[in-house]
């Protein structure tokens, strides 16, 4: 079977259940686990932030982020596909109590301007907007890059407004490596960001807020009031750092290879491989006789498993589990399937 669904669905690797298994380990919720302080350690510092603190699930780290940077009732901005707003279960609003409006997402193609203009100062009877949150790298967007120049544009904005600029980056680590911006440079444009080790790194569970030490205190009682609080979670830091020390570099190879899918799709019109920036691959079927769920239904039977985004949008994932001869055999199945259709 070919895994393509996503980079969350990869294994751990011998080497890395043995980091696990030798894990020093504490009590986290005491603050005493070694093995979870030093990864918040590194991490912080890979960001040029004063601390970071280990959360169970990506959707955590950013609700947790959000709740520092929004309080109840203010208001937040992001695009209108934004992971924070559209796959996270309403959590904003339900546990943040955080307003939101959207400006038409474009992936990675921000428009600084437009958003300085969407900000709503405090008083009167409107909603102050008190953060933006942007996407790196952009899901629904294929994986794409928002340019650096973007990004220090919007930390302006921000400035200017007296607001806060968080970073959704499960996936900063495939950014860094195609753009080759340093981790650090990025960290420096935002007052939180959240980063996963569970996606393209390879570990098994494990995403991070990183921000100031003041904050960081502070996401550690949000972090326990939302269930988040864990104790001899060290053997899942092993993890996480293993792939941090192994696992970025190789980022390159996932994104040759979606590279490779990219181009041998392209002939049947469903993608543009100038667009395929990273390890994500978005198909577009608007222009064939099929849909997402019937795509993914015919390839599932050849034993080739990729994921429905949108009625017409299927996606495809690279990743670490995925070598060339898997690539091969995706290429071979998908290209049969739409060639059937042209």
């Amino acid at each position: 079977m070919v895994d393509l669904r996503s980079d969350t669905v990869t294994r751990p690797s011998t080497a890395m259940r043995q980091a696990m298994a030798a894990a020093l380990v504490g009590d986290d919720v005491f603050g005493d686990d070694p093995t979870v302080n030093a990864l918040e350690a590194r991490v912080a510092e890979m960001f040029g932030h004063e601390a970071a603190l280990f959360a169970p699930s990506g959707t955590m780290a950013n609700q947790i982020a959000l709740q520092l940077v929004v309080p109840p009732g203010g208001e937040l901005l992001a695009g209108g596909d934004a992971h924070v707003l559209v796959y996270e279960m309403g959590a904003a609003a339900v546990i943040g109590g955080i307003s939101s409006r959207t400006w038409g997402s474009v992936g990675a193609d921000l428009d600084p301007a437009q958003i300085a203009s969407m900000v709503r100062k405090p008083g009167g009877y409107t909603v102050a907007t008190r953060a933006v949150a942007v996407e790196q790298t952009h899901n629904l967007g294929g994986g794409s890059v928002v340019p650096l120049p973007t990004l220090q544009a919007l930390r302006s904005v921000a400035d200017e407004a007296d607001i806060a600029l968080h970073c959704d980056g499960a996936r900063i680590w495939h950014a860094h490596v195609a753009d080759g911006v340093p981790l650090a440079a990025y960290g420096r444009l935002f007052d939180t960001l959240s980063v996963c080790l569970s996606k393209g790194l390879g570990a098994p569970v494990g995403s991070l807020v990183i921000g100031s030490a003041e904050r960081i205190a502070r996401a550690r009682v949000i972090r326990k009031r939302m269930g988040g609080g864990m104790r001899q979670v060290g053997i899942l830091a092993a993890a996480a750092d293993y792939a941090l020390t192994n696992n970025i570099v190789r980022l390159a190879e996932d994104h040759e290879r979606a590279q490779r899918v990219a181009v041998a799709l392209a002939k049947y019109g469903v993608v543009d491989p100038a667009q395929v920036r990273t390890n994500l691959i978005l198909l577009d079927l608007s222009d064939t006789k099929l849909d997402a769920a019937g795509l993914v239904a015919r390839a599932a039977a050849k034993d080739v498993h990729i994921a429905a985004m949108l009625p017409h949008l299927a996606r495809v994932v690279v990743h670490l589990d995925i070598d060339d001869n898997a690539v091969d055999q995706a290429i071979a199945v998908l290209t049969g399937i739409l060639a059937e259709e042209a």
